[in-house]
């Protein structure tokens, strides 16, 4: 009971500082009593830096041991696979808006969204789009949402009118969807629906999608601010949770908006939350906070993350008074190879429409990756005035597109440029590049571990690139598959091109 009272004081404590800024929380003495000793209240305790990182050419140095190469892709968004580089430079690439695209695709006034946290699946069979989204409820109450729901031919045209579903209960914010797939054990839960409600993180389950059951009576995290998110992490298998939390720290003034992560096997024990993402003074102005970290995409040994990075101290042309009208949000890239450290990218990666009086000039903030053949779906929020302004009408959801995996390239002009990786051990039988070297040129070569190129696969042995493809193959006088296990790196000599990621594969039976 010690610990549970200790645990109501700072949801107390929370609440009386949330609703100053504007939040609307209700701990009551009944909470306390329904929470067991499972629960705990995330970003609590010293801030440290030890698991939020900043992206700086250098600073994450390549590995020192052999690194085995499996399929991938294998991403060049940071320098763990590059040891030496020379006229080569790092490019963030930033998503173009398509004019093609009736942007917003769906909207504040017809479709009734209000905010635009998202979930969107597409089904592996019928190929479908489905999309759970945060819609105003009736009376158009400002501190709580209803489910959303419709589907799509091609994620662009919507099935109107939407559906409002079934919820749990009373929902706050928050629309965090996984689907487990028909063959998961308990297919009375196959889906899985996090949210935020009185002071936490609450989950609920369904058979369909569209009918909703808590899955337990309280929340499973409490956290102090009231955006949450839900994915399954492909990679380790568990579930992680992405708690957003109102903190001081010793390197920002007041208190900000800051996220953590926290992983769980059933959804119910919960690891201790670890900070991921904070604000820095030498690489972050004004008063930078950090609404949440969703989007999340595995791809080869990376999870990449949607960061969205709020400045309410900025405004969007003129917006109407009082202060808390003001703000615009921005997207950056965020990634984590252990699932616990995650390296956050200062640079933008997605903006707001700089166009004034567009429906997105104050606001970009993707919530969303999905995979569509060779391209990836970015849905985002899209603000038209700033943070706080016609909340009912202004908050919609957009689309830009991608090429797969090509967030950041490794750029070299006309001058010929020069990547060289640490040691790996290539298990595939074939290499191939992410790239794009129209009107350029790639070659590749193997080298040993004095860094000399190995007989047969000089660069004067490779095949040249000159073709923008997302599998151009790497062809040498002599096959990969000779070298078996040797530890190699291998070397890029570059010139016009963009190279964004490798993938090996495995053709001979094993």
């Amino acid at each position: 009971m010690k610990k549970i009272a200790a645990r109501l004081q700072n949801i107390i404590l929370a609440a009386l500082l949330l609703s100053l800024a504007g939040g609307l929380y209700s701990a009551t003495a009944e909470d306390e009593e329904k929470l067991p000793d499972t629960v705990f209240e995330a970003g609590l305790g010293e801030v440290n830096r030890e698991h939020a990182l900043i992206y700086q050419s250098g600073e994450q140095p390549a590995a020192e041991e052999p690194i085995d190469l499996k399929k991938g892709p294998h991403l060049f968004l940071d320098d763990y696979l590059i040891a030496k580089s020379e006229n080569v430079d790092r490019v963030v690439n930033q998503p173009k808006r398509d004019p093609d695209i009736p942007n917003p695709v769906v909207t504040g006034k017809e479709d009734g969204c209000f905010q635009p946290y998202m979930s969107i699946i597409r089904d592996p069979e019928s190929k479908k789009f489905h999309i759970w989204y945060g819609s105003r409820t009736e009376d158009s109450n400002s501190m709580r949402s209803r489910i959303g729901y419709m589907e799509s031919d091609d994620g662009i045209n919507w099935e109107r009118p939407h559906r409002i579903l079934d919820g749990p209960g009373p929902i706050q914010f928050g629309v965090a969807v996984i689907d487990e797939g028909p063959d998961f054990k308990d297919p009375e839960k196959r889906f899985k629906y996090a949210y935020h409600m009185d002071n936490g993180l609450k989950i609920a389950t369904s058979p369909d999608g569209l009918h909703w059951t808590p899955l337990v009576d309280h929340p499973v995290i409490l956290h102090s601010h009231d955006i949450n998110g839900l994915i399954f992490d492909p990679i380790r298998k568990r579930y992680l949770a992405t708690l957003s939390v109102y903190r001081e720290g010793d390197l920002w003034e007041g208190r900000r908006r800051i996220t953590t992560h926290s992983y769980s096997d059933d959804l119910i024990h919960w690891d201790p939350s670890r900070f991921v993402v904070l604000p820095h003074p030498e690489y972050d102005s004004g008063e930078t906070q950090f609404y949440s970290m969703d989007g999340y995409l595995a791809r080869g040994d990376l999870l990449i993350g949607m960061v969205k990075v709020l400045r309410d101290d900025l405004k969007a042309d003129n917006p109407p008074d009082p202060p808390e009208a003001y703000g615009v949000g921005y997207t950056s890239l965020a990634w984590t190879r252990d699932g616990k450290t995650w390296v956050r990218d200062t640079e933008h990666f997605f903006d707001p429409n700089p166009t004034k009086g567009e429906w997105d000039h104050a606001h970009a903030w993707v919530d969303e990756q999905v995979p569509v053949n060779e391209e990836v779906y970015l849905y985002y929020g899209g603000y038209k005035s700033g943070h706080k302004v016609n909340r009912f009408e202004e908050r919609q959801i957009g689309l830009v597109t991608m090429k797969r995996d090509r967030y950041v390239a490794r750029k070299a002009g006309e001058e010929e440029g020069m990547l060289r990786t640490p040691k790996l051990i290539i298990s595939g039988d074939r290499l191939s590049l992410n790239v794009d070297a129209e009107g350029g040129e790639v070659r590749v070569a193997v080298l040993d571990e004095n860094g000399e190129p190995i007989e047969g696969f000089d660069y004067s042995d490779c095949k040249p690139i000159s073709e923008d493809s997302l599998e151009a193959p790497v062809e040498w006088k002599k096959d990969l598959a000779s070298l078996g296990d040797r530890i190699v790196s291998l070397g890029f000599k570059m010139k016009n091109a963009k190279l964004y990621a490798m993938m090996g594969e495995r053709c001979r039976a094993d």
